[in-house]
């Protein structure tokens, strides 16, 4: 496997990047890959690195960059308060200016096919996939929200205001237990969606709480509903950047 640790540049700084795709047989299927709120760390390496190996070049960026390179998160109180702080100043606006500058880039590498592109995110980059698959429709043809945070809000950024604009398909998993996206949200989006004409699913992860997917998490990590989303992820893109090559 080929991986590289490289700055993008965009319009408020270089935003360091983990890419990684195989040695052989591209140029490949791009999933952008966007971070939980404890941020780009080696973990989520390994979770890019699971989608490469089988035939997709994976791109994950630093969305803290504005504020530092490399955010260390510890899980206690003071650890909490400090992800709350430093993840305080996105906003679907700068997200979509920095999704811009990684589709600029990868027009730029051979390895990457941008013809095909999907895209994952988790927690708090639910919405942030969400919004890319509608304000990039032309480019993206599917992206996947796990357990995303803020999917409909009474902001005027919200991405269920521009879902309609969607092209690709969209799929959610949702955790049974999550305070930050509670049923009755998601029975909402449910019920947006449903007008919006859009190909989506919405999938219910029973047991399961926010973070599910995480090895690190601890006791909150639950491998059946992680081999699950897994699972959904690679048919997902299957079905949408790979079929009919």
């Amino acid at each position: 496997m080929i991986e590289q640790h490289i700055d993008i540049q965009t319009q408020d700084g270089a935003m360091n990047t983990f890419i990684t795709h195989p040695e052989e047989g591209g140029p490949f299927p791009v999933v952008m890959f966007y971070m939980d709120a404890p941020g780009k760390r080696e973990e989520l390496h390994d979770m890019a690195r699971r989608i490469a190996t089988v035939g997709y070049y994976v791109i994950l960026p630093n969305l803290y960059y504005r504020k530092t390179r490399e955010f260390v998160f510890e899980r206690n109180d003071a650890g909490m308060k400090s992800m709350m702080e430093v993840a305080s100043h996105l906003r679907i606006k700068l997200i979509m200016e920095d999704t811009q500058a990684l589709l600029d880039f990868l027009e730029t590498d051979p390895h990457a096919n941008v013809t095909k592109i999907g895209a994952v995110g988790y927690c708090m980059s639910g919405p942030f996939v969400f919004a890319a698959a509608s304000q990039f429709a032309d480019r993206i043809q599917c992206a996947a929200s796990i357990y995303g945070a803020n999917l409909m809000t009474k902001r005027d950024d919200s991405p269920h205001l521009s879902a309609n604009k969607i092209k690709g398909e969209m799929y959610f998993a949702c955790a049974e237990i999550d305070h930050y996206a509670p049923k009755e949200t998601i029975d909402a989006l449910d019920a947006h969606l449903k007008t919006c004409n859009i190909n989506y699913r919405i999938e219910w992860y029973p047991g399961a709480e926010h973070g599910f997917a995480f090895p690190d998490r601890g006791e909150i990590y639950h491998k059946p509903s992680a081999e699950r989303h897994w699972s959904r992820l690679f048919d997902l893109f299957q079905r949408n950047l790979r079929d009919g090559d």
